[in-house]
């Protein structure tokens, strides 16, 4: 299963934006499907994940502005980002983790924040 994250882009402070993280396959496959992030300078972080339940847990930065959901049978996970702030400038990729496929990393798409 591959996994291709897609639309980032520029956006105000205080503006929404929805990255969406299509999989080649079944999400199924995944117990737990997330967003990392990685700004300039800094490491990679984790923002929110989807457990296969259907729980979810954020990054405390990001409580109550953002949301994960998925779609199975589009085979897609969201993020939806409101309330943007210029921190949260960054690269954000999509990330899926299961028993059968291990861990599988989306390729990385821009988000700006501009003050």
């Amino acid at each position: 299963v591959q996994l291709q994250a897609s639309g980032g882009g520029l956006v105000q402070a205080g503006g929404s934006l929805r990255l969406s993280c299509a999989a080649s396959g079944s999400i199924s496959s995944f117990s737990t499907m997330g967003w990392y992030r990685q700004a300039p300078g800094k490491q990679r972080e984790f923002v929110a994940r989807i457990l296969s339940g259907g729980s979810t847990d954020y990054t405390d930065s990001v409580k109550g502005r953002f949301t994960i959901s998925r779609d199975v049978a589009k085979r897609r996970v969201y993020l939806q980002m409101n309330s943007m702030k210029p921190e949260d400038t960054a690269v954000y990729y999509c990330n899926g983790l299961g028993p059968r496929t291990g861990q599988i990393w989306g390729q990385g798409t821009q988000v700006t924040v501009s003050s």
